[in-house]
């Protein structure tokens, strides 16, 4: 070979190669399997024309494109109008029992073990069948639906009439927040995902805050009844603007090419139901930050729908006071636990997975106190001051729970695995948590007549004990469990 000819060869095999990876957008070859072949020098052909749904991925690397997180805020907001949309009842009970007569153990059922039965169960097969098909649909289909229904219980006259249009709110608000647990995770890469999910969890403490102030305002200005109106015609908006302005992402596209379940996977990727189910429940990881949470939303929802009324009734808060002190406390303090804790998540579950247990444990040992002080306090204003420790620090073993079962679930499984999580915790937390302290309150009144939602709110405390004693087992369990062909495929 002469120098020359040696030249262009070396030439020729440290000439650039024209990249492969998928993600960078270009022309794959027409023939599947097939190799294209090209002439030195020869200019790559342009990629081909993009469909809907390539367009909205973008290359799985560090840093998340502006696409993600316009999503991300469009689904944060869509979560704040549902909690928006289901803490009227609390926020409204006081002029709701004035009104149409009823005990804080109706009250609690309503809002409790009713709007539950529905949530929770509902979520299961509207999980399964949004792993299958559009996701982004049923998210506004459902958003629609719970915002119907929250504007009829503004016209609702009597309890029968006020649960079945609660009871529908649990139907559409079913379909709400798993299929927005997997978008977000085929958007953001898994080291951003714990951020992620943070800022996706700030929806309930924003939606609270806005629904404290404004519901509070608009009853003490005109009715209880315009509040879930006015509210209810907010949702309907939300629905139209998910349908038009978020792309449904390819499954899987942002996971680590190594793992076994990573491959993309199309909406008929087939999910079956049993075997996914089969496989949440044999993960003890799963079980216990389920059942973990379920301990600790017993405390915040058994609390939460009734923190409005001990306000009002046994420390002597005004409606209007709570439209503006309440709702700073609920919207700083709780948003700010959401923010801190998925930042915290981020920085330590790399180093040692145990921090997904872990740090909802300590966050738990740092409430229980203030959350005794809260309900020692006699008057309204050192109430608050004490009431914003537990609201900031129960807000940690959210972004735990959900980061980690969407980061060990496989990707055509995450929506029926996150609304298997949401079935037991909510089970526990919200059909049990408000249905127990309506009915201690009721039981309790006869020994302690001015005091006995009071005394109904002491009984939680156990409850922290509870759910530390499961954190910590969760945090012995995760070092141990390994993901397997059979549990991740």
């Amino acid at each position: 070979m002469t120098q020359e000819a040696a030249k262009g060869e070396t030439a020729r095999r440290l000439a650039p190669r024209p990249p492969t990876h998928p993600a960078q957008g270009l022309a794959t070859n027409p023939v599947p399997g097939a190799v294209p072949r090209q002439n030195p020098g020869q200019i790559p052909d342009q990629p081909p024309a993009q469909t809907p749904e390539q367009t909205a991925d973008h290359a799985p690397g560090q840093v998340p494109n502006a696409r993600a997180w316009w999503v991300l805020g469009m689904l944060a907001f869509v979560y704040m109008v549902n909690f928006l949309d289901r803490q009227l009842l609390s926020i409204l009970a006081k002029p709701i029992q004035d009104t149409l007569h009823v005990t804080d153990a109706q009250l609690g059922r309503i809002g409790g073990l009713y709007f539950a039965l529905f949530y929770c169960f509902i979520a299961i097969p509207v999980g399964w069948l949004a792993d299958r098909t559009h996701r982004v649909r049923i998210l506004a289909l459902a958003c629609a639906i719970w915002s119907a229904a929250t504007a009829a219980c503004g016209v609702a006259a009597t309890y029968g009439e006020l649960v079945a249009a609660r009871m529908t709110v649990g139907f559409g608000e079913a379909g709400g927040v798993p299929p927005s647990y997997a978008l977000i995770s085929d958007y953001f890469p898994p080291q951003r995902r714990g951020t992620a999910l943070a800022l996706y969890n700030l929806g309930p403490p924003v939606g609270q805050a806005l629904g404290i102030a404004f519901g509070a305002l608009i009853a003490a200005s005109f009715s209880w009844r315009a509040a879930f109106l006015a509210i209810g015609a907010v949702g309907l908006g939300a629905a139209v603007l998910v349908l038009l302005r978020i792309p449904e992402p390819r499954r899987g596209r942002l996971d680590p090419p190594a793992a076994p379940s990573s491959a993309p996977a199309s909406p008929a990727a087939t999910t079956r139901f049993w075997p996914a189910t089969a496989r949440f429940f044999a993960r003890p990881s799963f079980v216990l930050v389920a059942l973990a949470s379920g301990a600790t939303q017993f405390i915040t929802y058994g609390a939460g729908n009734f923190t409005a009324l001990i306000l009002m009734r046994e420390k002597g808060m005004s409606l209007r006071q709570l439209a503006v002190s309440y709702a700073l406390v609920v919207g700083l303090c709780m948003g700010g636990g959401i923010f801190v804790s998925g930042r915290v998540i981020d920085r330590f579950t790399p180093r040692a997975k145990q921090a997904y247990a872990l740090i909802p444990a300590v966050s738990l040992v740092c409430a229980a106190p203030l959350f005794v002080a809260f309900v020692w306090a006699p008057h309204w204003p050192l109430a608050l001051a004490f009431l914003a420790g537990p609201t900031f620090f129960n807000s940690f073993y959210l972004s735990s729970a959900v980061a980690l079962v969407q980061q060990d679930a496989a990707p055509n499984e995450r929506v029926i695995s996150g609304a298997l999580l949401l079935l037991i915790m909510n089970m526990i937390g919200l059909g049990l948590g408000p249905t127990y302290v309506g009915w201690a309150s009721d039981a309790l009144r006869a020994s302690h007549p001015q005091h006995a939602l009071q005394w109904a709110f002491y009984s939680l405390t156990p409850f922290y004990g509870l759910a530390i004693a499961l954190f910590l087992a969760l945090a012995r369990v995760l070092p141990r469990e390994r993901l397997t062909p059979e549990i991740r495929t």
